[in-house]
């Protein structure tokens, strides 16, 4: 048998870095698809009404979400890199990532969907533990509000 300790308890310290090497990681992934894609948003429109064609969703539908997926992903990149408005930044991804799993599941592309769950599993654990965003400029912004004006 090992000996593991019986009082298991994560250091707040280590959890806080962890969460903003966390953060960091899946800003600069999505700052980077947005940046990939922005450049040439009409051949990613086009990508994409091509991979949609057998879906169940109208031509029209496909190309306004195509044409805004990379702008919504520069965007919230930089939000999450940076750890400014946070939670609003994490909870519009994961809302991107809903409506790209309904389009990825439509034309049964069951490979990306897996790898969009392991997303939506990584906005989870960065929207449920905030209280860990120490690094960011949500905490600085709330560091240097008076007590009076936090207690709002």
């Amino acid at each position: 048998m090992t000996n593991y300790p019986r009082n298991f308890k994560l250091n707040r310290t280590d959890v806080a870095i962890s969460y903003v090497l966390l953060r960091l990681l899946i800003g600069v992934n999505f700052l980077n698809h947005g940046l990939t894609r922005i450049g040439n948003i009409p051949g990613f429109v086009e990508s994409m009404v091509k991979a949609m064609e057998n879906s169940y969703f109208p031509e029209p539908l496909v190309r306004i979400n195509a044409f805004l997926v990379p702008v919504i992903e520069l965007i919230v990149g930089v939000l999450i890199i940076l750890g400014w408005q946070t939670r609003i930044a994490l909870t519009i991804t994961s809302g991107l990532m809903v409506i790209l799993m309904l389009g990825v599941t439509s034309v049964q592309n069951w490979q990306t969907a897996g790898d969009q769950l392991v997303y939506g599993v990584i906005l989870f654990i960065l929207l449920a533990c905030r209280n860990f965003n120490t690094v960011s400029v949500d905490y600085w912004l709330k560091r240097k509000t008076t007590p009076s004006e936090r207690s709002r």
